[in-house]
């Protein structure tokens, strides 16, 4: 049976929406779309919503999971999505969006349910979390050419830095930073000059009238600073194949890059206590 689309399924307004976290995840290709999920399951998302151009395998089902129809492939695919979303779920339900090959990490996710959490920031008066994308390669790309293997994996563990964030006129925003590491900085030559952040505001509480924009920040300036003004908040991270596997593909890059190993290279341990000692996620008061 053909999935419905996700206009039409949003239409619907069905009840299992109806409540959060819901997860989004747009499926590009067919890697590690299981893994990907099985992260959304294991963490607690009550529903996740898996877009793809066709329709998945039978064997990628899992509780929680819908399968819908949606061209992930466009440009700005995030944006059209994410916001239809929005719009038609209850404001103020907890939404996380990010794509195959990706995980969501934040502290003490592996005791810690996603709900827990939310439920927590949400008491802080937040209506949205900071992450970090954290690339993740393959640390062999002969054996792995397309730069993915969760089990061989490696991550940047130093090269990040912060950046005051300005608007038009030029003045700096209260509390927003343009964040930058990883293999986006190492390979900048290769990444065009709007796409070298690794901030995300990957979940997020809606709202109406929200809207998310191209570059992964919001129209509601407070949705996109990294703590409130009076404490440090939790922020999480994304750990991502994504910008490995575009490197390791697109003909611009892929004949230029031998391996993504260099020395400040670590091996991915798969906990947020590993992101935690080296910075890359913050627990502000969240136990």
């Amino acid at each position: 049976m053909t999935p419905p689309t996700l206009t039409g399924y949003l239409r619907a307004r069905p009840a299992e929406i109806r409540k959060g976290p819901i997860a989004i995840i747009l499926c590009e290709d067919e890697i590690e779309i299981p893994s990907t999920l099985a992260r959304c399951a294991e963490i607690g998302f009550a529903m996740t919503l898996a877009l793809s151009p066709e329709p998945l395998p039978a064997s990628v089902s899992q509780p929680g999971l819908r399968n819908l129809i949606f061209d992930t492939r466009r440009p700005d695919a995030h944006v059209e999505a994410v916001n239809a979303v929005n719009d038609a779920v209850p404001p103020g339900t907890w939404i996380y969006y990010g794509y195959n090959a990706e995980y969501l990490f934040y502290p003490f996710s592996e005791s810690r349910r996603i709900g827990e959490m939310l439920e927590f920031h949400t008491h802080e008066r937040r209506s949205a979390v900071l992450s970090y994308v954290i690339d993740l390669y393959a640390e062999d790309l002969e054996r792995f050419p397309h730069a993915v293997s969760p089990e061989h994996c490696m991550f940047d563990a130093t090269g990040y830095y912060a950046l005051g964030r300005r608007d038009a006129e030029g003045r700096f925003h209260e509390r927003q930073l343009d964040f930058h590491g990883g293999l986006r900085w190492r390979f900048e030559e290769f990444i065009p000059e709007d796409r070298r952040r690794i901030d995300r505001i990957a979940l997020f509480r809606t709202a109406e009238g929200l809207r998310l924009l191209p570059d992964h920040r919001f129209n509601i300036e407070e949705y996109n600073t990294y703590s409130c003004p009076w404490h440090h908040n939790l922020t999480a991270a994304i750990a991502s194949f994504r910008v490995a596997k575009a490197l390791s593909r697109n003909p611009g890059s892929r004949d230029e890059i031998s391996g993504f190993a260099w020395r400040n290279s670590r091996r991915f341990e798969w906990n947020s206590q590993q992101l935690m000692d080296l910075g890359l996620i913050e627990p502000g008061q969240w136990f």
